[in-house]
């Protein structure tokens, strides 16, 4: 065997301890992203569903004024009236 040779494994096994060590720092990374998009991902549904629920009570609350002003609008009549 030459040197070369032994040069050469020693050179592979350098490179193959950097892509471990990068495969680690790599997975540890996906794995903080997966921990933030499963949060991002609860924060985001629970405003979806508080954002219907505050549509539905705006909802209402038009209907509510709109009732509101009918009857103020048959008090002022029947007020004219008289």
């Amino acid at each position: 065997m030459t040197y070369v040779g032994i040069f050469d494994e020693i050179d592979l096994s350098h490179k193959f301890r950097k892509l471990k060590k990068e495969n680690r720092k790599l997975k540890k990374r996906v794995e903080e992203l997966d921990n933030s998009l499963s949060i991002a991902l609860e924060v985001n549904d629970k405003s979806q569903r508080e954002n219907e629920k505050l549509k539905e009570d705006l909802a209402r609350a038009k209907e509510d004024h709109q009732y509101d002003n009918l009857v103020h609008q048959n008090e002022l009549k029947s007020l004219g009236k008289k």
